[in-house]
């Protein structure tokens, strides 16, 4: 069992006692451990019962539960708990923005036991009759509540990726051929998919030889087949002749109006071919690859010869937006720029911990930026000749649109990445003030994650996002493609209006770990549906010219004043 189903555990437990309205010491005391394992740099699998004890933020009872854990998968006193709970107000705590203790008024006091009971008594203005709630607060349990549902059956690209790349290959060994492809959403590389489409090319198609452990069948109607994963993601298997393999794969990889277009330019005759390349050469096309294939712009661009050169992981010659143990990350500013230089192979990093106003993430207050930065100045002597360490802060964007610190601590940093972490809840023509402001301020660098959102947990506020780009533009600021995969935030959508405005964008991991850089491959993955090129992104520059871009703009500020 890894950390962070321990963490998972303890957490549902520590949320299961407040909701039965145990001793609050103890419920704070699972909380914080919960929170202090899912953050710790080693595994807790390899410790014994007496090493567990000793890790400070534990104790000796949650390292009892812990090791109960690890020995029988199981925790007892939980069990106990979730028994005496109904399932429905267990559900409850998986909704947005509702805690135990209101989800034990809505229990105990309201006699609500479902979910869909919640709904309909929020429909019904129940909830605002009851302690501690209210109008407004009604309104947020019913969007999450409305969120949650329309979510039911949606998977982030990350979550089906892992599945779906072992069914691939298990489905090649069961058919023995090389006529196999994914198609559909997932071989576009959508941000969330609802299921995973796979392409066979075979004269004899026999759903009973594709069978996986684990997964439930469908019966193969109508030239394909249903596999339902433990997870709940579904794999649709088609199959075609393999002469027909090749447009096929064309066909079903691209979006209902890209494949309409190309059978129109096509006229209708679908061309006996052995590759997706010969396909778009006999519509006169270059070829256009799988992301691109939306029915947006791509057939106007190969037409022109204007394809653009997508972005690859070895374009990346660095990391930015990052945090350290100085804020709430894992691993120190040294650990993580050795990590980026020996096993990424990349030539600077860059460290934005969170600022002062983030208290609940150690948020750096202006002492702590000065000793930060006099470390970050002895480790780059140390590593002088092989790596670079930029000092920058995720200064968060307050709630009237300025910056966190004054102008002779934001004029320190190398860069500044501006981000909105509270009062999240806005229309958005006050979001849009809010991050235009930001974007005006000189020492504003980056503009983070735009619109808050976490996809399938919450849809985040919703600027005009033309008047955002349009500012960035104005103002020179690079816009973040935060690629944490629950972000990946610029919108795709929107990149294409951002770079024909001359607004550079920036693959940033928001890594709080070593293992969080390599979600930079999921940025990428976003920035090739945007169309993206090296050339249009910020962190494709090597550690010289990103260093003299950084200087020049300080620069710029000094003559400003």
């Amino acid at each position: 069992m890894d950390n962070k189903k321990i963490a998972k555990t303890l957490k549902l437990f520590g949320q299961l006692m407040e909701l039965h309205d145990e001793n609050p010491f103890k419920v704070r005391s699972i909380a914080g451990a919960a929170f202090k394992i899912d953050k710790l740099p080693f595994p807790l699998s390899n410790k014994t019962l007496s090493q567990l004890e000793e890790i400070n933020g534990i104790g000796k009872g949650t390292a009892a539960r812990i090791w109960e854990l690890l020995q029988t998968g199981r925790l007892k006193d939980m069990e106990d708990l979730l028994a005496s709970t109904p399932s429905g107000v267990a559900e409850m705590l998986q909704i947005k923005g509702i805690g135990p203790k209101k989800i034990r008024i809505i229990w105990k006091d309201l006699a609500i036991e479902t979910i869909g009971e919640l709904y309909y008594a929020c429909n019904e203005n129940r909830l605002i009759e009851a302690k501690g709630f209210g109008l407004k607060t009604q309104e947020e349990i019913k969007k999450s509540i409305e969120f949650r549902l329309a979510s039911d059956g949606k998977f982030l690209y990350s979550q089906a990726e892992e599945t779906a790349e072992k069914a691939l290959n298990a489905f090649k060994k069961l058919i023995k051929t090389d006529l196999i492809s994914f198609t559909g959403a997932y071989r576009r590389r959508c941000e969330i998919v609802e299921t995973v489409d796979i392409l066979i090319g075979t004269s004899d198609a026999e759903s009973d030889v594709l069978q996986l452990d684990d997964c439930e069948m469908e019966e193969n109607v109508n030239g394909f087949c249903e596999v339902k994963t433990p997870s709940g993601l579904k794999i649709t298997i088609r199959f075609c002749e393999p002469e027909d393999f090749a447009w096929q794969l064309a066909l079903q990889t691209g979006s209902e109006p890209h494949a309409e277009e190309l059978k129109r330019r096509l006229n209708n005759t679908l061309p006996k071919v052995s590759s997706e390349a010969e396909v778009y050469k006999a519509a006169g096309l270059d070829y256009i690859e799988p992301e691109l294939r939306e029915g947006t712009k791509e057939f106007e661009w190969s037409e022109k010869k204007q394809l653009p050169k997508l972005l690859q992981w070895e374009d990346l010659k660095g990391s930015l937006h990052n945090h350290s143990t100085w804020s709430d990350g894992v691993h120190t500013i040294e650990e993580m720029a050795l990590f980026c230089r020996d096993e990424l192979k990349l030539e600077y990093l860059g460290i934005s911990d969170h600022s002062k106003t983030a208290v609940y993430a150690k948020g750096l207050n202006e002492e702590r930026v000065l000793a930060q930065q006099e470390e970050i100045d002895a480790l780059n002597q140390k590593l002088a000749g092989t790596f670079k360490i930029f000092k920058g802060i995720e200064s968060d964007i307050l709630s009237d649109g300025s910056l966190d610190y004054p102008a002779e601590i934001l004029s320190t940093f190398d860069f500044v990445v501006a981000s909105i972490h509270s009062n999240l809840k806005m229309d958005g023509e006050k979001a849009t003030a809010r991050l235009i402001k930001a974007i005006e301020n000189p020492f504003t660098t980056i503009l983070g994650h735009p619109t808050g959102r976490m996809l399938l947990v919450r849809s985040g506020y919703q600027p005009d996002f033309k008047k955002v780009i349009d500012a960035c533009a104005a103002n020179g600021i690079i816009i973040e493609i935060n690629s944490n995969p629950l972000r990946l935030d610029l919108d795709w959508r929107w990149h294409q209006y951002a770079l024909e405005k001359g607004v550079m964008l920036s693959i940033n991991p928001d890594a709080h770990r070593n293992s969080g850089f390599y979600d930079m491959r999921y940025g990428i993955l976003t920035a090739r549906k945007g169309g993206v090129s090296a050339q249009n992104c910020l962190n494709c520059m090597n550690v010289q010219q990103i260093e003299e871009y950084f200087k020049r703009k300080l620069a710029a500020i000094t003559l400003g004043k």
